[in-house]
């Protein structure tokens, strides 16, 4: 079967109606927390701590919030897209229509994806009413956070097939990669923690996502970027073919 752009198109344009719907939960919150973040954070306490690394802890911890609200709202996003389908039913008209795997994945998840973009945008341009910071690697920065946003919003679909109720939605969002984002270096370097704590921290995989992160902006990191990117890539891939075997399968789409 061919590609269908129609079908994609029109998934993923009342994807995104659905977002202007719900613009306050979707945008304007996320962003009112961030900023109380950089409050708290990047202005009460920064302004009394050191550089880390050579930057002013502001604007070192900027990468970290954009990834702390990014992997949070890309992975709901998603989530919710895909499961409102199966909730009122009318997930049997989108696999009784001819839509493929791919178009389905362009429409819930590409809508996901253009959320979260849209979302960082707007983080880092409020950033800039807090904190001075620059971007050293614009172009790779904005991949890397696409590539960022792609990952986590198809593990959103996943999670959207997998739930039975909206409880199930919010926990991977909220028990999970919270607290891994948290412990991942958000608010500091990993190389200020001693043994074997730098070592455990390493095994959080959320150190890498804000590694390479920060390293698109100012040049360092933690962990080398080449690994941070293969991770990620690796991450991805691993969620297309989940999600492909879910379709050929069925699991989840007819319950």
């Amino acid at each position: 079967m061919s590609f269908n752009l129609t079908s994609a198109l029109t998934i993923y344009r009342n994807e995104l109606l659905r977002f202007l719907r719900t613009v306050f939960g979707s945008l304007i919150s996320p962003v009112l927390t961030t900023c109380l973040y950089f409050i708290v954070f990047g202005a009460a306490i920064g302004g009394r701590m050191d550089q880390v690394g050579g930057v002013d802890y502001g604007a070192f911890i900027v990468p970290g919030l954009l990834l702390l609200t990014m992997l949070s709202e890309s992975t709901s996003n998603a989530s919710f897209g895909i499961y409102m389908p199966r909730f009122t039913g009318s997930i049997y008209e989108l696999l009784s229509a001819p839509v493929g795997v791919a178009e389905t994945l362009v429409g819930f998840v590409g809508a996901a994806v253009t959320k979260s973009l849209i979302l960082a945008l707007i983080i880092l341009t409020t950033a800039t009413f807090f904190v001075d910071y620059q971007i050293a690697h614009p172009v790779f920065a904005f991949f890397y956070i696409l590539l960022v946003a792609s990952a986590f919003s198809l593990l959103g679909f996943i999670l959207g097939l997998w739930a039975d109720g909206f409880e199930k939605l919010q926990m991977v969002p909220l028990l999970i990669l919270t607290p891994l984002t948290f412990l991942g270096g958000t608010f500091y370097s990993i190389d200020m923690l001693a043994e074997p704590w730098r070592t455990v921290a390493l095994f959080n995989p959320i150190v890498y996502l804000v590694s390479g992160l920060r390293w698109t902006f100012y040049g360092q990191a933690d962990v080398d970027i080449a690994t941070a990117t293969g991770l990620t890539v690796g991450f991805l891939i691993l969620c297309v073919a989940v999600i492909t075997v879910i379709f050929h399968t069925g699991w989840r789409l007819r319950e």
